[in-house]
């Protein structure tokens, strides 16, 4: 597939007003596709979505909190209204934090990550899998390496994408026979506004990103990589070479993985 894969799909994008899902969102407008746009920010939607349609998509703003079941609910049903279906399901939306577990003052973060990053996930896709049968369409997770390995001053969100992963690995095979693929992706650190939103110990956004987002992957680089997964309809895509090979040496050599993250945080990158 490629190309025009998506022309006159209904595809729902969560986090869609910034970073990687404004990208993605941008990205796949090319195509032609139908576009519901859901972030919480409905000013930053509507100016997607006019850039979205200066491209060549219609699109849907549909301001949505996802952590909140009653509007993913009502995200779909909009999107069912005005399209008459759901394509694809792109779950996107996400938060971060950075500290140290025995620096945390607030541990309300750790909840407040579950419910965005994991239920954030979860919700939607309840609500959308009845039309994602129906046209035996896509389910897309954009994750982390973060989902498969430990992190350090990453634990919540680490934590949340690991829940993220093991819930969309084990709906996929509930979902054999159906139609419905889902693709999972992981990226490494990009450079996006996740990084000066992350949650510090006292439950706080930082204001600042504590990454080097010189060294980092850029928005659009990922977004192209997500595109690229999803035409291809990939079952699982880790965004770096260190995430590739870390899959396989954390098998053998767990040690040196551990210290690969940790180098890694130390250098902010």
């Amino acid at each position: 597939m490629g190309g025009a894969a998506y022309a006159g799909k209904v595809v729902v994008v969560t986090g869609a007003s910034t970073g990687i899902g404004r990208e993605l969102s941008l990205q796949l407008a090319g195509q032609g596709p139908r576009l519901v746009l859901a972030a919480r920010d409905e000013a930053r939607l509507q100016q997607v979505a006019e850039e979205c349609r200066v491209r060549g998509a219609e699109a849907l703003v549909a301001p949505t909190d996802v952590s909140v079941p009653d509007q993913c609910r009502t995200l779909v049903e909009r999107a069912v209204a005005r399209f008459e279906g759901i394509d694809v399901l792109v779950n996107n939306a996400g938060l971060s934090m950075w500290s140290r577990f025995d620096e945390m003052q607030d541990l309300s973060v750790f909840e407040t990550l579950m419910r965005v990053n994991y239920l954030g996930a979860v919700y939607p896709t309840h609500f959308a899998l009845p039309e994602l049968k129906r046209r035996r369409g896509q389910i897309v997770a954009v994750a982390s390496l973060a989902g498969l390995t430990g992190v350090p001053t990453r634990t919540a969100y680490a934590a949340s994408k690991h829940a993220m992963v093991g819930f969309f690995d084990s709906l996929r095979v509930e979902l054999r026979g159906t139609g419905v693929e889902v693709t999972i992706v992981a990226p490494d650190f990009v450079v996006s506004e996740i990084h000066r939103r992350s949650l510090g110990p006292d439950g706080q956004p930082l204001g600042r990103s504590p990454m080097q987002e010189s060294k980092i992957m850029g928005t659009a680089e990922c977004a192209r990589m997500i595109v690229r997964a999803m035409e291809r309809r990939q079952r699982l895509v880790l965004g770096s070479w260190r995430g590739k090979a870390g899959r396989w040496a954390r098998l053998v050599a767990p040690a040196l993985i551990d210290a690969v993250a940790a180098r890694a945080v130390r250098r902010g990158r």
